[in-house]
């Protein structure tokens, strides 16, 4: 069983950042790929950045140049950093792991909320 806890989430003004991260519980971290989705209010949750036990890193369009996904092995957390924010990057933020075996993402955090101010 893998715990994900997210933290970093509040209220920022548009233009501004936040960084969020996601520790996990689990020493096999590094095989995991991680994922960051988000779900605005009557919308689908839909996958904003991930990255790769091996690093390769995807982005939806809608954040590329903006966001930056990373990972710290040794601390078994993924961070995503949010850069020049809109009031359209408002949603819950998920964290989210795929482990080793998996075909899609299995493991989800609580989600922290993001709500940029225009």
């Amino acid at each position: 069983q893998v715990q994900l806890v997210e933290s970093g989430g509040g209220l920022v003004q548009a233009g501004g950042s936040l960084r969020l991260s996601c520790a996990a519980s689990q020493r096999t971290f590094s095989t995991y790929a991680m994922g960051w989705f988000r779900q605005a209010p009557g919308k689908e949750r839909v996958l904003v950045a991930q990255i790769r036990s091996g690093g390769s890193t995807d982005y939806a369009n809608s954040v590329k140049g903006r966001f930056t996904i990373s990972r710290d092995n040794a601390e078994n957390t993924v961070y995503l950093q949010m850069n020049s924010l809109q009031p359209e990057d408002t949603a819950v933020y998920y964290c989210a792991a795929q482990t080793w075996t998996a075909s899609n993402y299995n493991y989800w955090g609580q989600g922290t909320q993001v709500t940029v101010s225009s």
